[in-house]
Formats: C-alpha cells, structure tokens, sequence
C-alpha cells in the first residue's frame, strides 16, 4: 500500500510498534461525503484535527482516489490570473486530548475509487499504530424536529462495543459508503470497529447543524474516555439555533410544519411503532424538502461555517 499512503516512520506520541493494542490509541474518522446529514462528522472532524499539538502521520495519494471532475475544488481567479488553490487532503493526524491523551483523526473527502484499497491501507496504518479501537462518524437524516432530543444510532464491529439498543429494530438495505465498509473489513480483520450516526432533521441536512457534532462528541468520549474540550463547536451550535428558532417563530407555517413533525415524534417515543427514516437515497435536496421549508432554507445562510 506504499504507492496509495505514505506512513510516517516515527511517531514518538504512540506506543506503536509495541503489540499490544489493549492499550493502543483510538483512531477517529469522520469522512466529508455521503454519509454526512447536516456535516455532523465533518464538522467535528475539522474540531478534532485542530486539536494542539497536531500532525500528519499518514496522508494518501488523493490522486488515486477523488473524482475531481465529480466534486470540484475551488480556486480563486483574481483578475487575470488563478490564485488560492487548496488541494483536497485525506489525511490521518495525531493529536491530544484535554488530559493530553493522544488519538488518531483521519480526516478528508470519502474516496470515489478504490475502496478496497482504501480499507486495507487503513487496516494497515490500525496494525502499524496498535489501535484498540476505531470509531467512525456521521449523520442521515430523519423526519425529525430539531426541538426534540436528538438520537443517535450506534453501530460495531462486535455486538458487546454496542451499549444499549438502538432505536431502530430491524434490518434495511441502505446505499453503502467507505466508512461502512471500512468498519465492515476492520471487523473481518479482527480489530474493535464501531460507529455513531446522528439523526439530523432531514429539514436541516443540507445545512451545517453542529448540534449533530455536539451529540456525537458526547457518544465518543463515553465510547473511548477522551476527554474532548470542544468550545468552538459548542460557540457553533447556539448560533445556528438561534437562527433556525428565528426562522421557525417568524412564519406561521414553517412552525405549523415543525409542530407536525413534534406530534409524529412524540407518538413514536410513546409507541415506537413506527420508522422514522427520511427515504433512502441521496441527501435531499433543498427543493425536494418540500415547499413548507423552501422560506425557512432561504433565511439561513448554508456556507457560514464553512472553511
């Protein structure tokens, strides 16, 4: 796999090399792609990767793997010339926690090609690090309203990495994505694999809503006992919930439509009768969010916290 990433040689942060991954850091990844409602992953990577002290220990030849004609980086044509290109990284950083525990963040686009590849090459750097567990992130979105408690679903490797039952009973085909498959290989290679998916408003999904990334930080660090001082992220979603609550309480119908969604949620948390999956496929788009919301996207600005 040297061809596809290049490992650093060195990385004194991490007993790796020791054998034993009972005691071996955690590796986090939070891919920017499909399995992302709302950027709840990638939002709390980007917190993650910023963590003091941080540094690359592994980067993989993006070339091989991102559709650039697909997903497009932008650049800046300033006059008569081109300016300000920053090339897509898919990247594994170590970085410390509050109690300067480290812990590994692979972070970047979900490849396009390659896959298999991808999970080996991952699976390797897990061996290489001694990692005792891989947590994965995300987010899909639900018919929910964002005024009630926000679920996240739990997934592993290993039925006893699941503390508690989900929500969801049952079993569905669903659209698969790299960070699935990857904890699907890491579980085949006998390493511990396991996932939180948050429950976004499907409402909200094409916008950034941090209080996804608030809920899935606060799995990771019962999952993994990190402890995760994240100010910033927290700064991020007061301010976009004081703008959707002005949205909501400045149209009567946009409100009646949040009010519909409360009922149905509120029967399922009395009966849990009933799914509360957002059709599958692709996120929705604005348009097809229905026209009841088409005012409330308008008055939020989607690309405010965006890099």
């Amino acid at each position: 796999m040297a061809d596809l990433v290049h490992v650093v040689d060195e990385v004194p942060e991490l007993a790796g090399g020791s054998g034993d991954a009972a005691d071996g850091p955690v590796l986090v990844h939070a891919l920017d792609g499909f399995l992302d409602a709302g950027g709840a992953g990638r939002i709390l990577g980007a917190q993650l990767a910023d963590l003091a002290p941080s540094r690359v220990v592994a980067s993989f030849d993006l070339d091989q793997l991102y559709d650039y004609r697909g997903r497009r980086p932008a650049l800046t044509f300033d006059e008569d010339h081109y300016t300000d290109y920053t090339a897509p990284r898919l990247v594994v950083r170590v970085v410390n926690d509050a109690g300067g525990t480290p812990f590994l963040v692979l972070t970047g686009p979900e490849p396009d090609y390659q896959w298999e590849r991808f999970t080996r090459a991952v699976g390797d750097i897990v061996e290489r690090f001694d990692v005792r567990l891989t947590l994965g992130l995300g987010g899909v979105p639900m018919a929910v309203p964002h005024t009630r408690p926000l679920l996240v679903t739990t997934h592993a490797s290993q039925p006893d990495l699941v503390p508690e039952p989900n929500v969801w009973k049952g079993q569905i085909r669903v659209p698969a994505s790299a960070q699935a498959l990857l904890e699907l290989r890491l579980g085949e290679r006998g390493h511990a694999a396991m996932g939180f998916v948050a429950h976004v408003p499907h409402y909200l999904a094409q916008l950034d809503y941090p209080d996804a990334s608030v809920a899935l930080v606060e799995q990771v660090q019962r999952a993994t006992g990190l402890r995760l001082e994240l100010p910033d992220l927290a700064t991020l979603a007061v301010a976009r919930n004081a703008e959707i609550a002005e949205q909501v309480n400045a149209s009567e119908e946009i409100s009646s439509a949040v009010t519909a969604l409360e009922e149905q949620y509120d029967a399922f948390a009395r009966a849990a009768e009933s799914s509360l999956l957002a059709d599958d496929g692709p996120l929705p788009s604005a348009e097809e969010l229905g026209a009841e919301f088409e005012r409330f996207l308008a008055g939020i600005d989607p690309n405010d916290e965006r890099d």
